[in-house]
């Protein structure tokens, strides 16, 4: 079902328009228990591409060791044949991974630095702490925008820690404006293991959409808990108006015990649809390559729209 769709009992409103950008290739296959062969990456990124989606998600630029996963990123970029309209991004963990990154420059628009909120998951998950991080994300800002690319930011942990517990809206909000500060045009917010609800979904994307003029603000939900499309209707709410989700419901952190995936794709882009918002991407063709991941995998999926399919309105509707 393509987003020009007209739904009964949904007004659309030209302001009430999206960006939805796809995270599996990232953030899904590299919480995969087995590696997926390069040419399966590539045939679901392709798949990706021709169903509207804008901004892809597609490598990372870290050790094969520790995400062995990922290894293969250099020639998944080579290898995809997406729209010249979509952007292409990697993440970076720090200064090392920047210059592998920079090697290959002509195969990517935008680059993602990250940190975690929370000191005790920034140690576990690049062995550094917050401010280390931050001292290096300066440097590494500026040698983005020299390169002319479209700079990115990431805070995991926004809404809550597995080790800490509750993450203070003001912590989060104060490493956000240092990001901008170094440049960074879009940050995103991540709900790292699922702990957010509504209530405070909208409180938070209201608090920094008015802290952050002039930055795009992303929401990053996870549905652990079953609330993570909950979520995204409160910031949207709360007037955000970029999200990232997995199709397939791809994806998730590997701590703690229990941590689901992103947010499918599917699910988030159908919700939309049916409330009137567009999304510019065609929903039947996401759904396909979330079923096409499905088969790869040999497992069944979490996502909704999988099962259920796009919703069919009859005439009488």
């Amino acid at each position: 079902m393509s987003s020009t769709t007209t739904f009964p009992n949904s007004a659309r409103d030209e302001n009430r328009t999206v960006h939805v950008r796809e995270v599996g290739p990232r953030d899904g296959f590299q919480n995969e228990p087995e590696t997926i062969a390069t040419d399966d990456k590539i045939r679901l990124i392709n798949a990706l591409g021709r169903s509207g989606v804008k901004r892809i998600e597609v490598a990372s630029f870290v050790r094969p060791d520790v995400i062995p996963q990922l290894s293969d990123g250099v020639a998944v970029l080579q290898g995809i044949d997406v729209p010249a309209d979509v952007q292409r991004m990697v993440l970076v963990p720090n200064s090392k991974g920047l210059d592998n990154a920079l090697g290959h420059r002509d195969l990517f628009e935008e680059i993602a630095l990250f940190v975690s909120a929370s000191e005790t998951h920034n140690k576990r998950n690049i062995n550094r702490s917050v401010q280390e991080t931050m001292d290096d994300v300066m440097q590494m800002g500026k040698r983005i925008l020299a390169e002319d690319l479209t700079y990115c930011a990431v805070i995991a942990t926004s809404f809550g820690c597995p080790f800490e517990g509750a993450v203070p809206m003001d912590r989060v909000l104060g490493l956000a404006e240092q990001f901008a500060e170094s440049g960074a045009t879009e940050i995103g917010f991540g709900d790292t293991t699922g702990m957010c609800n509504p209530a405070y979904a909208h409180r938070f994307f209201a608090a920094a959409i008015e802290r952050l003029p002039g930055v795009e603000i992303t929401a990053h939900f996870h549905n652990t808990r079953g609330q993570g499309l909950a979520n995204a209707y409160a910031a949207l709410e709360a007037g955000c108006r970029s999200f990232e989700s997995s199709f397939g419901e791809l994806g998730g952190c590997p701590v703690p015990a229990g941590s689901t995936g992103n947010i499918a794709t599917e699910d988030l882009v159908s919700m939309f649809h049916e409330m009137g918002v567009d999304t510019g991407l065609d929903l039947e063709r996401v759904i396909d390559a979330a079923r096409d991941a499905q088969s790869t995998l040999g497992r069944k999926l979490t996502s909704h729209s999988i099962i259920a399919g796009p919703v069919i309105w009859s005439p009488a509707s």
